[in-house]
């Protein structure tokens, strides 16, 4: 968490006013959505989505930032969380940072509604400042996640992903948001500005390397310590596994498939698979991938002035690609 707290730095100011800002922007006149609202504001993440915003836009403009950058944090913030909430529900999932998800307390149906009264929310945040601009960058957010999420389903019963689908899957589904935040940051500042562009396509790349890394985990921690084998066990084709598919025998290929598809629950047989992944390569290529994107979204910031706000930018890049959870 050091190096968080060191992101943070140049933005914590903002940061803590848009805490405020972000609560405000929740409320309602129904007193069993406030209590909703309050327990998920309560249990925040890192919040590096806002961090990503307010660092973007004061890299660009002198350090300062204005009252559409605060709307365009609060709005992807409440857009972020009512996907969460929503993907709570279509996992099934009874947690979420360690506390009990808004499904696990409240039921599905409660929650599929409190994530379309954030979703809405995020909406008439922006449209009631005139932030149209804004409104396009995160509508189309939503829409590639949504997209994402169904082509991944859709390509997992087959598992027959190729690369490039696997990266247009992480693409929508992780890097999207991430992409918003950035090129929010910079809309809010530079609206209409080569700047929006540019940043919107180093979150892209950062979110990249974000999923990869997410990836990776499914093998234990960095190269060595306990593997998880939770995406094998879930049939998720992850960029190891795709690679060690593309570089294996047809006997061998048709064992893991099985191996995934009939035998995901086999503890023995899981790690054996991840075994076979290794051995193929598949986590030394997949790093060296994640590098890949990590270095190319730091040689865009290289075109812009030394300052915190780029130096923060790049430790974050760096963050991602090296946390170890």
């Amino acid at each position: 968490m050091k190096i968080v707290a060191q992101i943070k730095e140049p933005v914590a100011q903002e940061m803590e006013l848009f805490e405020s800002k972000f609560r405000e922007s929740m409320t309602s006149k129904v007193a069993l959505l406030n209590r909703i609202t309050h327990y998920i504001v309560n249990r925040k993440g890192k919040q590096m989505r806002p961090m990503f915003v307010f660092l973007t836009a004061k890299l660009l403009n002198n350090g300062e930032v204005n009252e559409r950058t605060y709307r365009g944090a609060s709005v992807i913030e409440l857009i972020h969380t009512a996907t969460l909430v929503h993907d709570d529900v279509v996992d099934e999932s009874n947690k979420r940072r360690g506390f009990f998800s808004i499904n696990a307390l409240w039921k599905n149906k409660i929650a599929v509604l409190v994530g379309d009264y954030l979703l809405s929310k995020g909406l008439l945040l922006s449209i009631d400042n005139g932030d149209f601009d804004l409104l396009r960058i995160i509508s189309v957010a939503v829409r590639e996640m949504s997209e994402g999420e169904l082509l991944q389903i859709e390509k997992a019963r087959r598992l027959d992903i190729t690369e490039d689908v696997y990266y247009d899957i992480i693409r929508q589904k992780t890097a999207t948001l991430i992409a918003a935040c950035c090129g929010l940051g910079a809309c809010s500042v530079k609206p209409e500005s080569d700047d929006v562009e540019t940043f919107r396509k180093f979150g892209e790349l950062c979110g990249m390397a974000f999923q990869i890394k997410d990836d990776l985990f499914d093998y234990g921690n960095e190269r060595i310590g306990k593997p998880t084998g939770i995406d094998i066990k879930e049939q998720k084709m992850t960029l190891p596994l795709i690679y060690a598919l593309n570089h294996c025998s047809k006997k061998e290929k048709s064992w893991v498939i099985n191996s995934i598809k009939n035998h995901n629950k086999n503890k023995t047989r899981v790690k054996e698979v991840i075994a076979f992944v290794k051995a193929k390569g598949g986590l030394d290529y997949a790093v060296a991938t994640m590098l890949a994107y990590r270095d190319e979204a730091l040689s865009l910031l290289q075109t812009y002035p030394e300052s915190e706000y780029r130096s923060a930018l790049e430790l974050m890049v760096n963050y991602v690609v090296e946390r170890d959870k």
